[in-house]
């Protein structure tokens, strides 16, 4: 799906910039031109790019006790 249609910049653009090694969302920016427009679609790109860099993981739904073990 594309997420920035400023520059035409695709969820698989945004994955496939985090698998080749963009460290930060200003290096997604730089290589893709994603959100450098409007800025409207920099959350969802954000969120995209923060899951494909490990950056960000989703609880598992476990009791707190369990987080801790």
């Amino acid at each position: 799906m594309y997420v920035c249609i400023c520059n035409a910049v695709t969820d698989r653009d945004i994955r496939a910039a985090a698998h080749a090694g963009a460290s930060s969302f200003a290096d997604l920016q730089a290589r893709t031109g994603c959100s450098d427009c409007c800025g409207n679609c920099e959350s969802l790109a954000r969120e995209l790019f923060d899951e494909a860099s490990g950056k960000h993981m989703r609880p598992l739904g476990l009791p707190s006790i369990a987080h801790a073990a």
